[in-house]
């Protein structure tokens, strides 16, 4: 894979912005509620969002993520934005604490909306978010996909991650675990 230059603006913490000039990570904001509300789809709620969005939870969430972002908590959710415009493609979010994760370790979750996927912008964004963690001190990135999310577990695979133990959360779902470490720079 060939090397990619990461431009990273840190004024506040919710003004991060991470780009590779094909996809750019910022902050998820009220304004991106609507685009998200669109591209959400059987797919993104499935194996995502548990649940159709609404506007008002949608909002609510996107109000929660910037809360995060202001106190430094352990979310930090990112739009994926392409285009000189910055159209919102998905989401990808970092969790650097919670169910299954030990210290160090930060959860990658993400998903592009229909008309995005197969372009290889969710390697992309996990490859940045990845390199966010690390710079924040995560030292391990896990990925949990469900078995049959194929697509998922590609994207892993794709970005340096490695399939390891199946865990289940507490509602008894199983998931295939990758992981990538941290403190090894992606080949």
């Amino acid at each position: 894979m060939a090397r990619r230059s990461f431009g990273v603006k840190n004024r506040q913490m919710h003004e991060v912005m991470l780009s590779d000039e094909i996809v750019t990570l910022s902050p998820l904001r009220l304004d991106d509620v609507e685009a998200h509300l669109t591209g959400e789809d059987e797919l993104l709620i499935r194996w995502l969002n548990g649940g159709p969005g609404t506007r008002e939870g949608v909002e609510a969430y996107f109000r929660h993520c910037w809360e995060q972002w202001d106190s430094a908590g352990p979310l930090r959710a990112f739009g994926i934005r392409v285009g000189t415009d910055e159209t919102l493609a998905g989401t990808i979010d970092l969790r650097f604490a919670g169910e299954g994760l030990a210290p160090g370790q930060v959860n990658v979750a993400y998903g592009l909306y229909p008309f995005w996927r197969g372009r290889g912008l969710a390697t992309r964004a996990v490859l940045l978010a990845s390199q966010y963690a690390a710079g924040e001190g995560g030292e391990e990135a896990v990925i949990q996909v469900e078995p049959e999310n194929s697509a998922s577990a590609a994207v892993a695979r794709r970005a340096g991650f490695t399939r390891g133990e199946q865990p289940h959360s507490k509602d008894g779902r199983r998931f295939d675990r990758y992981t990538r470490d941290l403190r090894v720079a992606p080949q």
